[in-house]
């Protein structure tokens, strides 16, 4: 796809910049929480008292310590998960390339404060090659990227930018349609995976992916790309294997024990989930932190298996539109299965929400969903970590609480609602070349379309 419409030079140049100052805001934020005194082993003194309450906790800079980060130490090649859970030896709860990430950040750095600004240095250009993107694909609606509050609140609250960039990329790669379609398709599937091998689930993309490809050549009646279709499967899997599979043959233990950890994770308070809000209830008392062992069993069974039936009836669903209109709508196909996963899997972290809106931009959400999804999202962001300074300083965490609920039962209601809604958006407006079809080749529309109403 031709791109390269002058008008948008500017507004891309706006999309980039308001980013650029969103970030600088939200590393200003998380600094707060950053700075002498140290102790002994580079700890901030102030972040234990006001990461909270004062709303700037990040994970980047509580896990300078426990992973041996502060130590320098080159991540899964030693170590691995002892009995009791906890990660050794250099190991982290991430896949291998946030690993690598975290490593990066680490060196040089000799306190908390140091391992937070080097890691917002590797990160921000993540975010700002993915504010260009979507600049250049969706004009205006980048915007939503660049200027609402989760870039502020979630840019260096993890390592998401880079895993949110591949999944934008692979998109951005898809539209170029001067390359071949099977030579993009297995780019944007490297890329895809590359995203699995940061945070995972970038990967369950290729699925759509895959069937965009082999049914590209034709409608339902016709013959099929089978052989662009193993292509990209091929790619991604090869890449996943090549960026793991060192790791592996270097300490298996190491490398597995990242997925152990996750695989026992509990959904307790941390988790931001329906599971913790909804579930827990009815097995006891939910202020009582008891192990219960039925409900721990009985989310990880349900929950995977939930993921995968929405991640099911997403494909399908997708299916049932090209044998109706004759193109599959991979990229909604994918923002459906996203909602499916935020909605179900047993951890839903605040900084997820910045996963979710390259597809209210690409797909032109409407404006009144987007704004309650925002709302839900600031009430959970901001009030869970007031809740557990609360609940750490033993005073009313009533309202507190509200808020969490109001965040936790909010967002699901809205990611229900998405599901359906990103496939009917992609239905009337498909993404980037307004109502041209996905292959037409002819040049974009510039002008946006109205949202779905």
């Amino acid at each position: 796809m031709h791109i390269g419409a002058r008008q948008r030079s500017p507004i891309t140049a706006l999309v980039v910049g308001l980013a650029g100052l969103s970030m600088l805001a939200g590393y200003l934020q998380k600094a707060r929480c950053a700075g002498a005194p140290f102790d002994g082993v580079g700890r901030s003194l102030i972040f234990d008292r006001i990461k909270d309450t004062q709303v700037c906790y990040s994970d980047i800079q509580f896990l300078w310590l426990g992973r041996d980060v502060n130590l320098h130490v080159f991540p899964y090649v030693t170590g691995g998960i002892n009995a009791d859970g906890i990660l050794t030896g250099g190991t982290v709860e991430y896949p291998v390339l946030s690993g690598v990430l975290m490593w990066l950040g680490g060196i040089g750095s000799h306190t908390d404060a140091d391992f937070l600004l080097h890691s917002a240095l590797i990160l921000a250009p993540f975010g700002l090659l993915t504010a260009w993107m979507l600049g250049r694909l969706a004009g205006w609606w980048a915007l939503l990227w660049s200027a609402t509050p989760p870039l502020v609140l979630y840019a260096f609250h993890n390592w998401e930018l880079p895993v949110v960039a591949t999944s934008v990329a692979a998109i951005f790669v898809m539209t170029l349609e001067r390359i071949p379609l099977r030579a993009r398709a297995v780019l944007a599937a490297v890329l895809l995976a590359v995203g699995f091998c940061l945070k995972v689930y970038p990967g369950a993309f290729v699925l759509p992916l895959i069937a965009y490809v082999l049914t590209r050549n034709g409608t339902a009646g016709r013959r099929y790309d089978v052989r662009g279709a193993v292509m990209v499967a091929v790619a991604a899997i090869t890449t996943v294997v090549a960026v793991n599979l060192p790791f592996a043959l270097i300490s298996y233990s190491g490398w597995r024990a990242s997925f152990t950890f996750q695989e026992n994770r509990q959904a307790d308070l941390t988790t931001n989930s329906i599971w913790y809000w909804g579930l827990r209830p009815l097995f006891g008392p939910v202020a009582d932190d008891v192990p219960l062992p039925a409900y721990d069993q009985t989310v990880s069974l349900l929950s995977p298996l939930l993921v995968c039936a929405a991640f099911a009836i997403a494909l399908r669903l997708g299916w049932l539109r090209f044998q109706r209109d004759g193109a599959y709508p991979w990229i909604a196909v994918s923002a459906a299965m996203l909602c499916g996963f935020l909605l179900l899997h047993k951890v839903h972290s605040p900084q997820y929400t910045l996963w979710l809106i390259p597809f209210f931009v690409l797909l032109r959400v409407p404006w009144g969903l987007v704004a309650a999804y925002l709302v839900a999202d600031l009430s959970m962001g901001i009030g869970v970590f007031k809740y557990f300074g609360a609940l750490a300083a033993q005073t009313d965490a009533s309202t507190f609480e509200v808020l969490v609920k109001f965040g936790v039962w909010g967002r699901a209601g809205l990611l229900v609602v998405l599901f359906f809604v990103f496939l009917r958006a992609a239905q009337r407006h498909p993404p980037v070349r307004g109502r041209t079809g996905p292959e037409s080749g002819r040049r974009p529309v510039l002008k946006s379309p109205e949202p779905v109403r």
